[in-house]
């Protein structure tokens, strides 16, 4: 018995070292005699000693940062733009057999792909239509790894660094929008107020009561400002027969005087 101890202890190391843990969020990539012959997983696989090799492959989406990128727009203006790209694994044996480092590979794609599309989009469209930039990047990365079992769920610009220069232009242009905005607006709002007003007056002219009404109503507004001055709003028709009498008294004294000059004088 004490012969056969050594023996068991080789057996148990060799069984021992053929087992592997895959977590739920991997795969075992089995290589047997240097061919692939699949992925196992997820719990414990046992490998032949010596004739099989596993290597791992995480399955969970990966967060990767596109560095900043300097590129010249289709409306030649250079800007400094950055993303993000949402990716994982959907095939294990492509990831591990099609392509060395599929997370380098799938960077510099990004950072290509980034370069190009941009290369082919004005400035507005990239401030204005970033959803639509997105999709555009997404597909086109989405496309370019397929091969390698990677599946590119989303892409993200996340910054746009303008040049100084243009940052005062675009603040001048939107100042001046702003400005044609507030003109067109007041010239609107003196329009419908003219308007107004010209209803209004139209409605007293056919009953002349109603100006008396609107002279009260003005008095009351005075008087609840607490000044110490008081306009009393003096109806022109309780002034009318005083200035058609002053009228009468001016043309008759014209007349006089006329007559006056126009009399001989007297021997």
């Amino acid at each position: 018995m004490p012969g056969y101890f050594p023996l068991v202890i080789l057996i148990l190391l060799l069984i021992a070292s053929s087992l592997r843990i895959v977590q739920e969020y991997e795969r075992g990539v089995i290589f047997r005699l240097g061919r692939c012959v699949g992925a196992r997983g997820p719990g414990i696989i046992f490998l032949i000693p010596g004739i099989e090799r596993m290597q791992k492959v995480d399955l969970r989406v990966i967060t990767m940062d596109v560095p900043t990128q300097e590129v010249i727009t289709k409306d030649n203006v250079t800007v400094k733009v950055n993303a993000v790209v949402y990716f994982r694994v959907v095939n294990p044996v492509d990831s591990v057999i099609k392509v060395l480092d599929f997370v380098k590979a799938t960077s510099q794609l990004s950072q290509t792909t980034l370069r190009s599309v941009l290369g082919q989009s004005e400035l507005d469209e990239l401030l204005s239509k970033r959803d639509a930039i997105n999709q555009r990047l997404q597909h086109i990365i989405d496309e370019g790894t397929e091969p390698w079992g990677i599946k590119v769920s989303n892409v993200e610009v996340k910054d746009v660094e303008l040049p100084p220069t243009m940052q005062r232009a675009m603040a001048a242009q939107a100042e001046a929008e702003r400005e044609r905005r507030a003109k067109l607006i007041h010239a609107d709002g003196e329009f419908q107020a003219a308007k107004t007003l010209t209803e209004a007056a139209n409605i007293i002219s056919s009953n002349p009561a109603t100006i008396q009404l609107r002279y009260l109503q003005t008095l009351k507004e005075i008087a609840a400002n607490q000044s110490s001055t008081i306009i009393f709003p003096l109806p022109i028709d309780l002034i009318q027969p005083f200035v058609n009498m002053a009228g009468v008294f001016s043309n008759t004294n014209l007349r006089q005087g006329e007559e006056n000059r126009t009399e001989p004088p007297q021997s």
